[in-house]
């Protein structure tokens, strides 16, 4: 099975720390190379441009890609299943145009010309919003085209907004909100390897901003504690090997933010020889 990945850019190195983190490190891998094994026998990396990731998922060249969910929205690809979003690459497609200019909202591009990378998207923003109005697509420098009397706006990616603000470019609308994701062709989504993959890769996902607590307590202060950890359900309690009477080993796995007030209180209730771990992988 092949999983197309961007092969470089902003996105490249997330994905291949994602990838190692889920149990599919790739091996003998190098620059300008189209493929690399995984550590699994039966997954092959492919690594492509982003925005050429849904074709090669659409057409068979790749049976799960990883990319932005706007290039799969302007890929149209009508035939790909979403698995997982990712939670990470989060950017927006906006409508901007010249501040203080006659374009204050995108009922006043009506007849008026969009400049793009993202003709499609576009497209049906504008047929959503029932404007009429022609699609200049470009291959760059998009934010210096309602300057240069090409376009009366644009519709572009931003993440933070400074580069439209550096530009004079005001956000009129939003069109798209996106974020990596992890899709698969819909012959193959159900396949029991692609769902291996998506478990491992969900699996990480889950483990973002949890810590295992261990600890020994009391066994007359066993509902109390069990009380005051917010865990993941309940916590697992477990006989002490070496005979400590009157404790019990407690396990939970609890949100980060809740790690300094938890071992605060149990300390008050006598747990002791308490420790907090990471945890790599979380699969519920």
């Amino acid at each position: 099975m092949r999983i197309a990945v961007p092969n470089k850019g902003r996105l490249h190195d997330p994905t291949m720390d994602l990838l190692e983190r889920a149990g599919l490190p790739v091996v003998n891998s190098a620059d300008r190379k189209l493929y690399a094994d995984t550590v699994d026998p039966d997954v092959t990396i492919l690594f492509a441009r982003a925005a050429d990731i849904p074709e090669y998922v659409r057409d068979g060249a790749a049976d799960m890609g990883i990319t932005g969910y706007d290039q799969v929205k302007e890929a149209n690809a009508d035939t790909l299943t979403e698995l997982l979003d990712l939670e990470f690459g989060q950017c927006r497609l906006v409508l901007a145009a010249p501040e203080e200019g006659e374009i204050q909202s995108p009922t006043d591009l009506e007849g008026g010309t969009i400049a793009t990378e993202f003709p499609t998207i576009t497209r049906s923003y504008l047929e959503q919003e029932g404007i009429n109005a022609d699609i200049t697509e470009v291959t760059g420098a998009t934010e210096l085209t309602p300057h240069a009397g090409m376009a009366d706006a644009i519709v572009d990616i931003t993440s933070t907004g400074t580069t439209l603000q550096v530009n004079r470019l005001a956000i009129i609308d939003e069109v798209l909100n996106s974020s990596v994701r992890l899709f698969a062709r819909d012959d193959v989504a159900t396949d029991t390897k692609v769902q291996q993959v998506t478990t491992a890769l969900q699996s990480v996902l889950d483990a973002e901003g949890k810590r295992y607590l261990m600890m020994n307590v009391p066994t007359d202060q066993l509902e109390t504690v069990k009380s005051v950890i917010p865990g993941m359900g309940g916590p697992t309690v477990m006989d002490i090997a070496d005979g400590q009477n009157g404790k019990v080993a407690v396990h939970a796995v609890v949100d980060e933010r809740d790690v300094f007030e938890t071992i605060t209180e149990v300390k008050e209730v006598g747990a002791s020889d308490i420790l907090v771990t990471e945890i790599e992988r979380l699969v519920e």
